[in-house]
């Protein structure tokens, strides 16, 4: 799939939910008088969507691979901080709510590798460098397949 938007993207949209819920836990009482630990962890938290956003709207894959990377070790951040609050005694009441958000840390970051992995491999340059003749070729390419996968729906599935 192609995706037009940003707001489109899956690893956009849970950075996004890790976002949310970085917030929501911080509003507990625990932290209080504990405001560098509260920032600090929201600030990674939002930095993960902001820069595959950011990345995303740059028009080069150099440009959206550098940001996917930053945007993963924001997400190591948030992690490390999580791991912090697990060993402190203030914030055993919350252990669940943060084991959930390591773990959706954890898998945001898999989501992210995994995307920059397949852009390393990828002969895409971005949008920025497109030419009239490339997008001339891929619009004729998109045609095509479309036509491909109509005429696919439209044929008579064989009977079992």
């Amino acid at each position: 799939m192609t995706y037009e938007r940003f707001e489109q993207l899956p690893v956009w949209q849970a950075g996004m939910t890790l976002t949310e819920r970085v917030f929501k836990l911080t509003e507990d009482k625990s932290f209080n008088y504990k405001g560098d630990i509260r920032n600090q962890l929201q600030r990674a938290a939002l930095s993960v969507p902001n820069n595959v956003a950011e990345g995303f709207e740059r028009g080069t894959t150099q440009e959206l691979l550098t940001f996917l990377y930053i945007a993963r070790g924001s997400a190591g951040e948030v992690r490390s901080m999580l791991c912090l609050l697990e060993r402190l005694t203030y914030f055993t009441h919350l252990k669940s709510e943060i084991s959930d958000l390591k773990s959706l840390a954890e898998s945001v970051s898999r989501q992210l590798r995994a995307w920059a992995e397949s852009l390393q491999n990828s002969p895409i340059t971005g949008h920025r460098y497109l030419t009239e003749k490339t997008r001339r070729i891929t619009e004729e390419k998109q045609r095509a397949d479309a036509f491909l996968a109509k005429l696919k729906e439209g044929r008579p599935r064989p009977r079992a």
